[in-house]
């Protein structure tokens, strides 16, 4: 193999390390936000695979119920988080949105935007994340969402979800929204889950 090939190889192969971690612990975040516990040969939980320190210490989580029984109209969750520049360049090997205007700050100086903003996907990860600390084995069944304002690298948002239906068979309408540190609504929408007792441990 010349040293041109090995060295594209080597690139390569590092590449592909990385995407795979990458989706891997996407994967494992999102089983972990629905309640499937999910655990590799050396027993670590996905919970324990986000580093302290650069990512939870910082996440603020506000609720009015944390018992499933109790759940009634009116209940709320809001889950904040300051969306870095990391975030993007995670989200964006996980899902393969390589958009310029969300990793490039010459090409995204030159948009309507003046800079890079953040992936709207992954603006609206955070209303997931919100669902993911209703009490009980939350399912999405859908989601609607509109896209109102940019999101910033930097910017500190909170995702709101709140009960606005009970259909009386385990599944839930609630108003979804995303907000800014002035509180202005980013992005706007409703969703439809399915909550299930949570899987006692063994």
């Amino acid at each position: 193999m010349s040293s041109t090939s090995y060295s594209l190889f080597n690139t390569w192969s590092r590449t592909s390390e990385h995407l795979f971690n990458s989706v891997l612990a996407a994967n494992r975040a999102a089983a972990a936000a629905f309640g499937v516990p999910m655990s590799d040969l050396d027993g670590v939980t996905a919970e324990e695979r986000i580093t302290p320190g650069e990512d939870l210490e910082e996440w603020d989580v506000d609720r009015s119920t944390r018992t499933r029984g109790d759940l009634s109209v009116g209940d709320r969750i809001e889950f904040t988080k300051t969306v870095t520049g990391r975030d993007v360049e995670r989200f964006a090997a996980a899902s393969g949105d390589t958009n310029p205007i969300h990793l490039d700050e010459g090409y995204a100086d030159e948009t309507r935007f003046g800079g890079r903003i953040v992936h709207g996907m992954l603006v609206t990860g955070l209303i997931s994340a919100a669902l993911a600390r209703l009490p009980g084995n939350v399912i999405y069944l859908s989601q609607d969402v509109q896209f109102l304002k940019p999101v910033r690298i930097g910017d500190r948002v909170t995702a709101e979800v709140e009960v606005v239906e009970d259909f009386d068979d385990e599944r839930y309408r609630l108003a979804t929204r995303v907000f800014d540190a002035d509180g202005a609504t980013v992005v706007d929408g409703e969703a439809v889950v399915l909550i299930d007792e949570a899987p006692t441990p063994e």
